[in-house]
């Protein structure tokens, strides 16, 4: 768990995976996705993902010369442990705040 958590507890790398789930994404709509991330956040987390071999960056064929990326098996195999989290975070986080409600505190 501990491998897990120093991989996607890393601000905004879950979020990455969330986004690319759906399929390959081009750079600047990534970043258009994530509210809040930088250029350069983006490309380290981008390139940490990538070396983890979760993520895979493709350059497409111009002009223009656009470069996009997309998760790989390994990244993909992530989704139904994702999806358990937003609802565990959907029910004992709350929807504003992040705290958990006082029923579930027992």
């Amino acid at each position: 768990m501990t491998r897990v958590f120093v991989l996607l507890g890393k601000r905004w790398s879950g979020l990455i995976v969330t986004v690319l789930m759906s399929g390959p994404v081009h750079f600047s709509d990534l970043r258009r996705a994530i509210p809040g991330i930088s250029e350069r956040m983006l490309s380290d987390r981008l390139t940490e993902l990538g070396a983890a071999g979760l993520v895979v960056r493709q350059v497409d064929e111009g002009p223009p010369l656009r470069v996009s990326y997309r998760l790989t098996e390994a990244g993909s195999a992530l989704r139904p442990a994702l999806d358990e989290l937003g609802q565990w975070a959907g029910k004992y986080l709350g929807a504003e705040g992040g705290t958990c409600p006082e029923e579930f505190r027992k």
